[in-house]
Order: C-alpha cells, then sequence, then structure tokens
C-alpha cells in the first residue's frame, strides 16, 4: 500500500543535499511507519523504506508497518544500517540532529564512514505540521475526551481535597475513557499556586473563595489534546472576575479572529494587545500558543518569535493567560485547526465563570 507520508519525504530528501534520510526520533518513526515499538529506527531513500528493529518485534513490525523492508538487526544496530547503506549505495546521509546526541554523532560517523552525515533540519517535524483527514479525526477524539473529563471533574471538585487527588481523578477518568495517558503531567493548581503558568499538581488543600487552574490533556491513539479551564471554588472576588473576563476576552477575540496566512507573531499579539490594554501585559509571560498532534509541543508557535506562516491543516493551542503572585491566575485554552478560512475549534468545554460550593 503506498505511503503518502514517505512519498512526501522523499520529494524533501531530492531537494537536500543528502540520498537518503535515517529517522531515529520515535515519534517521527511512528509517523512515517506507524510502528509503535521501543526500538528501531527508519532508513528512507529514493527506492527504499526500511523498518531496522529487533527480534522482539518479529511479528509486530510487519503488521504495523506495510510496505516497509523490516531489518532485524543484531547486537549492533549500527552495524546493520551501514550494510544497508553500502547495499544501496548512500553517500550522503541526513540525521535527525535534533534527536542525535554528539556522542551517538561520533559513534554512526564511525559506524558508516565513508557515508557523509548531514544534518536534516527538522525535515520530518515540517510535514507533521500539516494534519490530514484521519489525523484531526483523531485529535477530534482526543479533544471529546478531555472535554468529557472537564464535565466529570466538576462533580468531584470540592474544598478539602488535594490538587494531586484531583489529577489523580482526571488521568484516571481519561484511562477508563480509552486514553492511554495523558499527554502531560497534569497540571491543578488552586489559589495562590494558580500564578504558576505551569504548576502541577501539589499536596495543597483546595480552599474556598480561589481560582482552580486545570491544564490537562489525553493521549490517545497517538495524539494529543491540550485543554485548560480555571474555575472558581466557593465565591469569587471583583479581582477573580475581572481578570477571568479580561483573559476570555482576549481568547475569544484570538478565535474569532486567527486565519491562515497569518505569522506566529500575529497570532499572539491578537491576545497580547488586548492582555496589554488592561494593564496586565507584564503578568502574561508566554506564548498565545504552541503547535499539537503526536507531540504535545511541536510547531507552529503562536508567540513573540513565531514567523511560521499558519495554514490549512495546522493544530494549534490558543492559550492566553494573566498571573498575579500572591493572588492567582487565570489561563483558558482551545485546540484548534487551521482552515482554509479561519479555524475549526476542537475543544468544547464551556469558557463561562463557573464556580462551584
Amino acid at each position: 500500500m503506498p505511503n503518502s507520508r514517505v512519498a512526501s519525504l522523499r520529494k524533501l530528501i531530492a531537494k537536500s543535499e543528502g540520498s537518503a534520510l535515517l529517522v531515529t526520533h520515535p515519534v517521527n518513526r511512528r509517523y512515517l511507519s506507524g510502528f509503535t515499538g521501543s526500538s528501531g529506527v527508519v532508513l528512507i531513500t529514493a527506492d527504499h523504506a526500511a523498518l531496522v528493529t529487533d527480534f522482539r518485534y518479529r511479528e509486530q513490525a510487519p503488521q504495523q508497518a506495510p510496505g516497509f523492508q523490516i531489518v532485524e538487526h543484531g547486537a549492533d544496530m549500527n552495524a546493520t544500517v551501514a550494510d544497508l547503506l553500502r547495499q544501496w549505495n548512500v553517500d550522503a546521509l541526513l540525521i535527525e540532529e535534533q534527536d542525535v546526541t554528539f556522542a551517538t554523532y561520533r559513534t554512526m560517523e564511525s559506524a558508516f564512514t565513508p557515508v557523509k552525515l548531514l544534518p536534516s533540519e527538522g525535515i520530518v517535524e515540517k510535514l507533521r505540521t500539516i494534519k490530514d483527514e484521519s489525523e484531526l479525526a483523531v485529535m477530534q477524539e482526543a479533544a471529546d475526551l478531555a472535554d468529557r473529563a472537564f464535565a466529570h471533574i466538576l462533580g468531584f471538585i470540592k474544598p478539602g481535597i488535594s490538587e494531586k487527588a484531583v489529577a489523580l481523578e482526571l488521568e484516571v477518568f481519561m484511562r477508563s475513557q480509552g486514553a492511554t495517558s495523558s499527554s502531560f503531567d497534569t497540571i491543578v493548581a488552586s489559589g495562590e499556586r494558580s500564578a504558576l503558568p505551569h504548576g502541577t499538581a501539589s499536596d495543597r488543600i483546595i480552599g474556598r473563595d480561589e481560582f482552580v487552574k486545570l491544564d490537562y490533556g489525553a493521549y490517545y491513539n497517538g495524539y494529543c489534546s491540550d485543554i485548560t479551564r480555571t474555575i472558581v471554588v466557593g465565591k469569587p472576588s471583583d479581582k477573580h472576575r475581572e481578570i477571568y473576563e479580561i483573559v476570555k476576552e482576549a481568547q475569544q477575540h484570538a478565535l474569532d479572529q486567527l486565519r491562515p496566512g497569518m505569522t506566529g507573531v500575529e497570532g499572539d499579539a491578537l491576545t497580547r494587545d488586548i492582555i496589554t490594554r488592561y494593564g496586565y501585559g507584564e503578568y502574561f509571560g508566554h506564548g498565545t500558543g504552541h503547535g499539537l498532534g503526536m507531540e504535545v509541543h511541536e510547531a507552529p508557535r503562536l508567540s513573540k518569535t513565531g514567523n511560521t506562516v499558519l495554514a490549512p491543516g495546522m493544530v494549534v493551542t490558543v492559550e492566553p493567560g494573566i498571573y498575579l503572585p500572591g493572588f492567582g491566575g487565570v489561563r483558558i485554552e482551545d485546540d484548534v485547526v487551521i482552515t482554509e478560512r479561519g479555524i475549526r475549534i476542537l475543544t468544547s468545554s464551556p469558557k463561562h465563570l463557573i464556580t462551584l460550593d
């Protein structure tokens, strides 16, 4: 069966100075081949596509990677790759420089001599930025799962329980609904801790009249969702309501205006300019969003340095926030697909200020 991802990759290889690509990053390996094992590399040339792995995957690899030549290596995987390079007359090999350590590079350099090693400059990651319909369908399921988890956790959170207990309940629920795991370490940050942008769950006991910030996601069939909602347990103060409504306004403005052709810088400004106008710019220190897919953080970025031009098929988060030390913080985050004319929102949990008794 033809592999369109390999075909697209071959076009990029043909434009480079290399004649083959060695894929060592586990996520990129899965993206190209479908192989989910814990060990192996993919080698792609103009005429060959091989998955090199060990005896543990003798049956699994052919089932998951149709169209790939499955090559079983012995004690030294590099020796097996070197044999393939010689057989296929590869003289210049692209390697994933962001995945290969200097020590591994030196080992490869010795094992593959006289093949010249060249950096690939994120060649597979570029392909991964544009999701096809099958990927978007899985990502919608992952987003739906995260939405169900939010509805569930609203009935669980109450004063007197710990942030860790809330995080555990979220993760158990997502697993019970089919998730392989959470997309990342679940963030549950309450009270003053909600001012920590990445305040992973602690032993802190949730009190009354305070924010609880929930940032989590479901890792489902190889893809991530990522959602943030901030609620109040008890009665919100005027300050709670003020900063919540500012973040909500900024996020909604970005959802209304984000479109293909914008740069990541322009996308970031959609939220940042509003928060700055209200006088809270210095309390919004991270980017507006990031790419999402097989990894929870990937290209492109909606940030002050995000120069990538947004294109249909890209999936990004939109997650402005305000974080006031000593008081608390708010973030609201959705996952969106860039379309031909604007965006399609994957996550659908409510965004009005929810208060729990």
